[in-house]
């Protein structure tokens, strides 16, 4: 599994594999048995999800967790519903009729290892499993929070989230969007879903409105920071180093803030993002200090 990059202090990357550690843990756990009927199924969704990946939705919830003093047996469960409908999304990215790629987290995608009529249905389970997870587990003390969050998560996953900024980025293949445009895209592709995971952990503990409202202001920056840098990567990184296939966007003629503003000015708008992202935790102090790091980790990673 990818870890933070060297640069990154001993104290982070404790922190960070001791998180990465408990979400595989968790994720095995959660998920159903591999012996269990259907079993192709079962095994395709445990090898979509296990033993790879960065975890930076599942670290942002932990972290935001940690800032509102939420229990972490809760935390987790959000943590696992969030990287459950991230990989769903790979999985059916990656299929013939969306991205058509063979490669994700470093080993055959789950239509080349399996087939893509699993492919979908692995999709489909996990999409499933994370609001199941979502009302099984209690995850405030309050029943109506719990349903606000089951809300959230089904409002960044679904057309005016996640997939309806995947929607418009199929429809916008060979296309040129302007600035506004491509930000707007990725608010809902890439943003809906780091935005999701930041407020699930916090909304597991207990935080004033002011404070809600600062911590929706950094996921929307870093989320969207996380989508330029994920397109510098495309454009410069190689394949074994990524663990996906290099240069897919600009073969495909996707817009891309690459395409747009060019290598040097897509890595200062990353870090102006990053900027603004850590500004808007300033009045938390040191509660907020995993956060910071999650966003240094962001913007300055190399794979």
């Amino acid at each position: 599994m990818s870890g933070p990059d060297a640069a990154f202090s001993p104290a982070f990357e404790d922190w960070a594999h001791r998180h990465w550690a408990r979400m595989e843990e968790v994720l095995g756990r959660m998920l159903p048995a591999p012996d269990i009927s259907p079993m192709r199924l079962h095994q395709a969704m445990r090898y979509a999800v296990l033993g790879g990946g960065k975890r930076i939705r599942p670290l942002l919830a932990f972290a935001a967790g940690e800032l509102a003093d939420a229990h972490p047996e809760r935390v987790e469960v959000v943590a696992c519903a969030v990287e459950l409908i991230h990989t769903y999304s790979l999985v059916h990215d990656d299929l013939p009729c969306m991205d058509d790629d063979v490669l994700r987290r470093g080993k055959p995608t789950v239509h080349v290892e399996f087939d893509e009529a699993t492919a979908l249905l692995v999709g489909d389970g996990l999409h499933s499993l994370a609001f199941q997870l979502l009302a099984q587990y209690p995850l405030a003390d309050d029943p109506h929070r719990q349903l606000e969050m089951v809300a959230l998560l089904a409002v960044a996953a679904g057309s005016r989230g996640m997939v309806g900024g995947q929607a418009i980025d199929l429809a916008s293949v060979g296309r040129q969007l302007t600035l506004p445009e491509l930000e707007s895209m990725h608010v809902h592709k890439t943003g809906a879903l780091i935005r999701a995971s930041v407020m699930l952990g916090a909304l597991c503990g207990r935080l004033a409105e002011a404070d809600v409202a600062r911590l929706d202001h950094f996921a929307k920056f870093i989320g969207l920071a996380f989508q330029v840098v994920d397109d510098v990567l495309d454009a410069e990184a190689s394949t074994a180093t990524l663990g996906k296939t290099a240069g897919k966007d600009a073969r495909q003629n996707k817009p891309t803030y690459v395409s747009l503003l060019g290598l040097n000015e897509a890595r200062r708008l990353a870090q102006e993002m990053r900027e603004d992202a850590i500004a808007a935790l300033e009045p938390f102090g040191d509660r907020a200090r995993r956060l910071k790091e999650i966003a240094d980790f962001i913007v300055l990673r190399r794979f």
